[in-house]
């Protein structure tokens, strides 16, 4: 039997409609409006904050990207040159002939290639957004589907504990009406009645488990639909969407963000070595004297003397080409990590679908077939009541242990699943 059809033969909607109608009494949402994965995906993926702030910092990227490759602003300079300190002429702007008011603009003429190279620079800085970008909404969908499996496997665990507490409580019944009869002891019921106490405080800690998992649904999704309940048919977590294999791990989102983040370190490299070459500067000035005296025009040009190169731009170009072999190595780094981390989940993940087999074709038929063998025999006069009760609890912890490995693969499937975002409409 496959495990999807496994964990549908024990979907709790009776138990769940009560619990999450006692939670929410009034939550605005049809009965009927079950929330699928997908669905739940979409609305955290279309109400994160995370994902609108980094549309706006690609935005300014790209923005400061044109700004970088403009000329800087030209700078106009204002000022009187030569006036009198002394004499009969001190502080005036207009008796002595040597006395200018003077207008100029200056202009640096920073190259194209430096430009380009500071206009690149922040375009790759557009780009590691748009990877970190990617990275994000993989991490939304992943926690998204992890909190919305944990909720649903809990939900699934909490159906077969109400089913077999119906049966402990009819066990009490019928060990409450043999003592009455005289064909029973007290010590049957009271160990009817503590089967049916570990049976509630189970459902206590499983209750426990869906709050957790749909308070964690609301931080993406929002109040209100997190209360809907869950659809009954869960996704297929025997494939696996993105493959595992070296060259697709290499692009992951947070892989592109360290490979974006060393282009941007090959980039600042490249203009510090540009920078080794001073940008010249070209000021044109135009003097007024007074009436009596013929104006003045002037033009110069300001060359930077890069006189101590060896301790100031070449040790800056190599700082910079440290930094980008950095930047390579990190990238290096975190890919071997994200691969070791990825081929364990995966060996786990396959471990789990061949134990899941196990249990269905195995070991919850044995154990049902034995409680269903003590029952028979109970009614015989072959078993007394403990030992009917043990086949019980050995047959509920099969079925709960089988969705709780269900949950643990579940879970695997997600990370593994998510690793890059899916289009989720």
């Amino acid at each position: 039997m496959h495990p999807a059809t496994f964990a549908r033969r024990f979907s709790p909607a009776i138990l769940l409609a009560a619990v999450i109608a006692a939670a929410s009494p009034a939550i605005g949402i049809a009965a009927d409006a079950a929330l699928t994965l997908p669905e739940a995906q979409r609305l955290a993926v279309e109400r994160s904050r995370g994902l609108e702030g980094g549309r706006l910092g690609i935005a300014a990227a790209r923005d400061m990207a044109v700004a970088a490759g403009q000329l800087p602003d030209p700078v106009v300079k204002l000022g009187i040159e030569n006036v009198p300190a002394e004499g009969g002429d001190k502080f005036s702007t207009t008796r002595d002939f040597m006395t200018m008011r003077r207008i100029g603009v200056m202009q640096e003429l920073t190259r194209a290639d430096k430009r380009q190279l500071r206009s690149e620079r922040y375009e790759l800085e557009a780009r590691k957004g748009e990877a970190e970008q990617e990275a994000t909404r993989a991490a939304i969908q992943r926690d998204v589907a992890l909190a919305w499996l944990d909720a649903w496997h809990a939900e699934a665990m909490a159906g077969v504990l109400a089913e077999q507490r119906l049966r402990g409580l009819q066990e009490v019944q019928a060990a409450e009406a043999e003592y009455r009869a005289g064909r029973g002891s007290q010590s049957g019921v009271l160990m009817a009645h503590a089967g049916l106490a570990m049976l509630d405080d189970r459902a206590a800690e499983l209750e426990r488990r869906v709050r957790t998992a749909r308070t964690t649904l609301a931080r993406w999704i929002g109040e209100g639909y997190d209360r809907a309940p869950l659809a009954a048919q869960r996704p297929d977590i025997g494939a696996l969407a993105f493959p595992t294999h070296a060259e697709a791990l290499a692009r992951h989102p947070q892989i592109e963000a360290l490979a974006r983040a060393r282009e941007i370190a090959a980039a600042e490299a490249r203009l510090a070595l540009a920078n080794q070459r001073p940008d010249w500067s070209v000021e044109v000035a135009y003097s007024d004297r007074a009436s009596r005296f013929g104006d003045m025009f002037s033009i110069g040009v300001s060359v930077p003397l890069p006189w101590d190169r060896p301790n100031r731009q070449n040790r800056e170009a190599a700082a910079k080409l440290a930094l980008a072999g950095q930047a390579e190595a990190q990238r290096d780094e975190a890919l071997r990590q994200h691969m070791a981390e990825v081929q364990s989940m995966v060996q786990e993940w396959e471990s789990n679908r061949t134990r899941l087999v196990r249990y269905e074709r195995e070991i919850i038929p044995l154990a049902t077939a034995g409680a269903d063998a003590a029952v028979a025999a109970y009614r015989g006069g072959k078993a007394n009541q403990g030992e009917v009760l043990a086949a019980r609890r050995a047959e509920l912890e099969s079925r709960l242990q089988a969705l709780q490995l269900q949950s643990d693969t579940a879970r695997l499937w997600a990370q593994l699943n998510f690793l890059i975002p899916e289009n989720v409409k």
